[in-house]
């Protein structure tokens, strides 16, 4: 299997050499690049075309949030986790909105970081659990500000889909999931698949919100 191309861009010079270590030992991963500034992040993106970006969000001549978004409209098969130790509600949300699709913070543990990288190359979301409680709260106080006007499933989800949506509102990952019930990773990406396709909704997040809306979460 061909190395997932990975992008570090980080100002600080000691974290990016230590992530840099980190990832080079692993087979599944190639940093191909660093840079220390969004503006450096677009320079490199564009002659290395990395898979996934590992971007953090305060930096000096261009921020990680304007990085984000210039890279999702550039390199749309670019996919960016936003890796920073702010989890605010604004730098959050500024961030998931620019483009990115998963969110850590450096605390995080290696193991999550390597699954949320090969998530991100799949063109999944991947979330720390304490992040995806931020983003289901928050499209729930939006949607409760609108008229409800959600119809009933045409096609009900199964109690296993049911199960693994619960798990989902939890920010459980797909691997995590299969631990759970003792399942294959492959087959909850096909009930995953299946529970988008029957609620009508593009990804995770809003599986979440529109179960939560008819009242089956």
């Amino acid at each position: 299997m061909t190395p997932i191309r990975v992008l570090i861009v980080d100002d600080q010079a000691l974290f990016r050499e230590g992530l840099h270590t980190l990832l080079s030992v692993q087979p599944a991963f190639e940093v191909v690049g660093e840079a220390s500034n969004g503006e450096e992040a677009l320079q490199q993106a564009l002659s290395l075309r990395p898979d996934v970006v590992l971007m953090d969000l305060r930096m000096p001549v261009m921020d990680g949030v304007t990085a984000t978004r210039r890279l999702h409209t550039l390199f749309p098969d670019c996919h960016v986790i936003v890796l920073t130790t702010f989890d605010d509600d604004d730098s959050v949300f500024d961030g998931l909105r620019a483009g990115a699709v998963g969110y850590l913070l450096k605390d995080v543990a290696s193991a999550k970081l390597y699954e949320a990288i090969q998530a991100a190359w799949r063109g999944e979301s991947f979330l720390q659990p304490s992040i995806a409680a931020k983003v289901v709260a928050e499209f729930s106080r939006l949607s409760s500000q609108m008229p409800s006007q959600v119809q009933p499933l045409v096609e009900p989800l199964s109690d296993r889909e049911l199960d693994i949506l619960k798990q989902v509102a939890t920010g459980a990952s797909n691997k995590e999931i299969a631990m759970t019930f003792v399942i294959a990773e492959g087959t909850v990406k096909n009930h995953l698949t299946s529970i988008l396709r029957k609620l009508e909704v593009q990804d995770r997040a809003q599986a979440v919100l529109k179960a939560r809306q008819i009242g089956i979460l």
